[in-house]
């Protein structure tokens, strides 16, 4: 070997030496960064025809589990797409409240059906006759008030569904132009971990809202494909469309077109959670919530209200009303239209007839709403006939349940019961997500940057360095005692 060999060969692993501490450097100061891969020095000998000339840097390469790193994704996908569904059904539990609670559905029928007994008890009493229409007022509040709060969950859904769009479609531009600048790099022989790491962290984002496959290509790109295998990206990114609806009514339905639905590219796609081409995640949950969850929830809490109209408008409960007249409780002052029952809970109201404040008079509640004067205070038979119908075991006419004979307050509880039963199995199947999700980050980290061992590589990175440094030392040594000579 000549000296000059030696020198070119000492330079070289000074050179190669000099990117590890770089790339070990990099490693150690992201210990903690989200979505970095550690970095590692490809290194190759390095020779000029049959004779070696040190060392050759080949590339610094990202040392990731695909396969891992592709399950947490899917795991995370689906853990963020049954947190939504989960919390959104214990906000509209809370709402029902339970029987134990002052305020909720259970207690507010309860205490209506106590207030019509103990008016029964004395009827010629205004202080008891008062006391059913607050109750039956109270009643008609909180069914508003769970129907406004079942609304703004499909409205949040809606609203979210459009930001979650928005921000999918952004960052799969995003992933386009980063593949485009990676490739870029890889011709002209550039390091691109680092936008390796920016893409990275931009199908993070992605895969929150849908359950991504990463594909590798030529040149350091990607693909990326649902779970379900519609394409997102391969070359030029998906374009998805959806149109946020400014305000979201009970009777509005996706089918019915008052909703928007998702578009892929111009086309329609579904959006179902089984069969759908997005596969489960945060977007899927958000539809299903908005048109499938809470809708059956205003359906049922519609069709406690129907139930509470049918029962006191039976002619046996008050023969003195007018066959077309409106009950003790009306739809927004009108009879009720079987037609019209979507968003019936938030309009249920107690007619004013009973109603005081509303030129109506407490006698109705026991002489009848068709009555034209008061008659004896001891008349108790319509109070009595109400009390009846409120406990009696009805055939509901509509909801979701199960179909059987069922009191008012026992159609609440089972009403109240399944919306319990719904969330504590979401809440399981969150809970198993969640479980999963993190299971599989922690072999992640496992796999990340390992901080003790980068400082027993950078030992080793110092030695090598001051190792070539000889060699370069002693070849310059060598080269001023010939040129002394």
């Amino acid at each position: 070997m000549s000296i000059t060999t030696a020198l070119s060969s000492a330079f070289s692993g000074l050179t190669a030496t000099s990117r590890m501490a770089e790339a070990t450097a990099a490693n150690v100061s992201n210990a903690l960064t989200e979505g970095y891969a550690r970095r590692e020095v490809q290194l190759a000998a390095r020779h000029l025809g049959k004779t070696g000339a040190g060392v050759a840097v080949t590339g610094v390469s990202r040392q990731i589990n695909g396969l891992l790193l592709q399950d947490l994704r899917l795991a995370s996908a689906s853990q963020g797409g049954r947190a939504v569904t989960s919390d959104a059904l214990l906000r509209m539990e809370q709402a029902y409240g339970t029987p134990d609670q002052a305020g909720s559905i259970a207690a507010r029928i309860a205490r209506l059906e106590g207030a019509v007994i103990e008016a029964a008890a004395r009827p010629e009493t205004d202080a008891r006759l008062a006391a059913v229409v607050d109750a039956a007022r109270s009643l008609t509040d909180g069914l508003a008030q769970v129907s406004e709060v079942i609304g703004t969950e499909r409205q949040s859904a809606d609203r979210q569904i459009g930001v979650e769009v928005k921000r999918l479609n952004d960052s799969l531009a995003g992933v386009a132009e980063l593949n485009t600048r990676i490739r870029a790099f890889a011709s002209a022989g550039r390091d691109a971990t680092v936008l390796m790491d920016q893409r990275q962290q931009l199908i993070d984002k992605i895969a929150e809202a849908v359950p991504i496959r990463e594909i590798a290509r030529e040149n350091g790109q990607i693909a990326l494909y649902t779970a379900a295998g519609t394409v997102l990206l391969d070359g030029r990114p998906a374009q998805f469309g959806f149109t946020p609806t400014g305000l979201v009514t009970p009777d509005m339905t996706l089918a019915g077109g008052g909703l928007s639905g998702l578009t892929l590219n111009g086309q329609p796609i579904a959006t179902a959670p089984a069969g759908g081409r997005l596969g489960e995640g945060r977007l899927t949950a958000l539809f299903d919530l908005r048109d499938r969850i809470a809708p059956e929830a205003q359906a049922n809490l519609d069709a406690l209200a129907r139930d509470l109209i049918e029962r006191v408008t039976d002619p046996a409960t008050d023969p003195t009303r007018a066959a077309t007249a409106p009950g003790l409780f009306t739809d927004l002052g009108r009879s009720f239209d079987p037609a019209e029952e979507a968003g019936l809970a938030g309009r249920i109201r107690l007619n004013g007839l009973v109603v005081p404040e509303e030129g109506g008079a407490l006698w109705r509640l026991r002489e009848g709403l068709g009555a034209t004067a008061p008659g004896p205070g001891g008349f108790a038979e319509r109070l009595g006939a109400l009390a009846g119908a409120l406990s009696a075991a009805r055939v509901q006419s509509s909801g979701t349940l199960s179909p059987g004979a069922r009191s008012l307050s026992g159609f609440a509880a089972q009403i109240t019961s399944a919306q319990t039963v719904a969330r504590l199995g979401a809440e399981s199947e969150t809970a198993f997500a969640a479980a999963r999700s993190d299971a599989l980050r922690s072999e992640m980290l496992r796999d990340g940057v390992d901080t003790d061992q980068e400082m027993q590589t950078l030992l080793l990175i110092e030695q090598a360095y001051a190792a070539n440094a000889k060699v370069f030392k002693a070849a310059d040594d060598m080269m001023k005692t010939l040129l002394g000579i």
